[in-house]
């Protein structure tokens, strides 16, 4: 049928035979205006520029290794794709080079400055943070508080295993946590083999600014369940103290009077990990930093518990934190095999869990007693 001149849609049919004819002259070259895309991917950049350099051009054909078509060359409509992504490749901005970089003014200051930032860094740490670098620094400072400022006198190593894992259960006292670093270093100094021990250690001194880190570069973890748990799969030594801030912040008057044992986290630890548990009595600590009375009033604002108010602190300032040269002694108990007497599936049992942790908290506190008597 002949085309009718009155008909609009002939009218759009020409208009697009003539662009589909234009797009295949078009084909060798750009139009007019247009930027062609192997003049960008052969553009030379001054060598001035440093921020964009020869090494952020494009490479030519880019497009067709990392966006290859999925049409096929071999038809009309699979060559018009390829050429629709060479021409959209090719205009597109170059990418930044990341290597590309200002010199830095004075540039052997910054690089000294970065090596003393460094200094006594580790290159290496465990999945909690314990530093090795760290811990042999602050090793003679925990030996020098062991040996000579507290004297400590140590029985019953022989019930820590030379190997495996197991969970020490102690009494805490003390407005800092001395008991747990005297409790890590006796295992590793007089234990014949040398163990290291995890200590964990409570939200209200793992937040600390400079104690906390201090306590997790030398071994300290964060305490909570699942550290345990993963603490005790890789067969650790973890020391937990079940009284947390409550037994650190005993006033004198309450001296070596154990506090509830938690709800008895430490009994299902115990039971679903199988590992034996091992009571240990600590007495030094409450005349080491005796607390004569807590400041509550405003030290929750800025993230503590307390405020302690001791012999020397806060009336000798920041000094006012350093221990009393007090007698300590440890006590190590004989182990506690729960899981081999209970199983592992008694830690869903609430009320078997609150009878064993109160026994094992009188155990403790007869520990304690004993030692006090000695």
């Amino acid at each position: 049928m002949p085309n009718d001149p009155t008909d609009p849609t002939d009218d759009l049919a020409d208009d697009l035979a003539d662009d589909l004819a234009d797009d295949d002259d078009a084909a060798d070259g750009w139009p007019s205006g247009a930027p062609d895309a192997s003049a960008v991917a052969d553009a030379s950049w001054p060598d001035d520029d440093v921020f964009l350099g020869g090494e952020a051009s494009l490479a030519p054909h880019a497009s067709q290794d990392h966006y290859p078509s999925m049409l096929d060359d071999s038809t009309e409509l699979g060559a018009e794709q390829r050429e629709i992504e060479r021409r959209l490749e090719g205009g597109r901005t170059p990418v930044y080079p990341l290597d590309a970089r200002r010199p830095l003014p004075l540039e052997f200051v910054w690089k000294r400055w970065r090596t003393f930032a460094m200094r006594g860094r580790s290159d290496v740490v465990d999945d909690f943070g314990r530093d090795p670098i760290a811990t042999a620094r602050w090793e003679w400072v925990l030996d020098f508080l062991y040996s000579k400022w507290f004297r400590v006198e140590v029985t019953g190593l022989e019930h820590v295993p030379d190997e495996g894992r197991a969970l020490l259960v102690a009494n805490h006292a003390g407005s800092l946590p001395y008991d747990s670093a005297m409790v890590m270093h006796a295992v590793r100094r007089d234990h014949r083999a040398r163990r290291d021990v995890r200590p964990l250690v409570e939200d209200a001194v793992f937040h600390l600014p400079w104690l906390g880190p201090l306590m997790n570069r030398i071994g300290g973890v964060r305490a909570c369940p699942e550290n345990a748990e993963r603490l005790l799969a890789n067969d650790e030594l973890v020391a937990v103290f079940p009284e947390g801030v409550k037994g650190m912040s005993k006033l004198w008057r309450d001296r070596y009077r154990l506090q509830r044992f938690g709800r008895g986290g430490f009994i299902k630890l115990a039971l679903r990990s199988r590992a034996p548990l091992i009571p240990v009595a600590v007495i030094g600590a409450e005349e080491a930093l005796p607390l004569l009375g807590r400041i509550t009033w405003f030290a929750r604002n800025v993230g503590i518990p307390y405020v302690p108010v001791t012999p020397t602190f806060p009336w000798l300032g920041p000094a006012g934190l350093l221990p009393l040269p007090s007698k300590w002694r440890i006590a190590f108990g004989e182990p506690i095999d729960l899981a081999g007497e209970y199983g592992p599936d008694a830690a869903e049992d609430r009320l078997l869990v609150g009878r064993l942790a109160e026994q094992v908290r009188a155990q403790v506190q007869g520990m304690v007693d004993a030692l006090r008597k000695s």
